[in-house]
């Protein structure tokens, strides 16, 4: 049995996916881009746009009661390595204590012609 998780906070998906699916007290939550909700913008640079990424599946999270401490694991998915760093510092930030598992690949292109998706997997209490 899978439950559909959806958050009005995070932007819509752009495709035939749900934001995440609940299963077996897993949150498999979908890879997210850096568009703000609201405005339908992307930011500029590596830096703000993980941080919105990062907010967004806080957004997800949120909607599935979780936090970022039930994040156990995350693939990070950079249009450039050389952006690595820069991204690595602001997700530092929400992952500061016992972060997850995590995987990072740079890829050819990504949707929207984002710089950065994560996806990841939490745990529930539930």
């Amino acid at each position: 049995m899978k439950k559909i998780i959806s958050s009005d906070k995070a932007p819509a998906a752009i495709g035939p996916y749900s934001h995440a699916i609940e299963a077996k007290g897993m949150v498999y939550i979908s890879g997210q881009l850096p568009v703000d909700r609201e405005t339908g913008q992307i930011p500029e640079g590596i830096t703000a746009q993980t941080d919105q990424v990062l907010k967004n599946i806080g957004y997800i999270l949120e909607e599935a009661g979780c936090t970022y401490q039930d994040v156990v694991k995350t693939t990070c998915l950079l249009s450039d390595m050389a952006n690595f760093k820069a991204m690595n510092e602001v997700y530092a930030k929400y992952f500061n204590e016992n972060p997850p598992a995590r995987a990072a690949f740079a890829v050819k292109e990504l949707p929207l012609g984002v710089m950065i998706e994560i996806e990841s997997v939490a745990i529930t209490n539930s």
